[in-house]
């Protein structure tokens, strides 16, 4: 138990330091930077699945042109997790160029034989469906 204890702020530590780089990656691709999308996207993907998280929140505040590049970065990453993320945004978001950005990828992602294209097919039916009920409401 010690010993758990005695790691516990190296651990934290660690996880700190790359909440504040991923977080620091997604400004880049939200707010003006003097740095380019493209580099901030391929550090994201380096980062891999342990960005989807903190990119999923910024996808909620961020402007329309910062969700297009949260969306490169979700692709650079390849997570099949991140289906769910764009199926609510595929959907949900007022963008046109958001929700088509979404549909893209999920459409290449359905196109591949991996773990993705199970989970965009699926998110890709969700889609469809929810945007039927979601006309039909109105």
């Amino acid at each position: 138990m010690v010993v758990c204890l005695a790691t516990l702020p190296l651990a934290s530590g660690c996880d700190d330091r790359s909440y504040r780089e991923i977080g620091a990656n997604i400004d880049v691709l939200t707010k003006k930077s003097d740095d380019l999308p493209g580099s901030a996207i391929a550090r994201l993907a380096k980062i891999g699945r342990r960005a989807v998280p903190q990119i999923e929140t910024a996808m909620h505040t961020a402007s329309a042109r910062g969700k297009v590049n949260l969306i490169a970065a979700l692709a650079a990453i390849g997570e099949p997790e991140s289906a769910a993320v764009l199926q609510h945004f595929a959907v949900y978001d007022a963008n046109p160029e958001v929700r088509s950005a979404c549909d893209g990828l999920l459409a290449q992602w359905a196109a591949g034989r991996d773990a993705r294209a199970v989970a965009a097919k699926q998110a890709i039916a969700r889609v469809q469906e929810k945007r039927r009920l979601l006309s039909q409401a109105e």
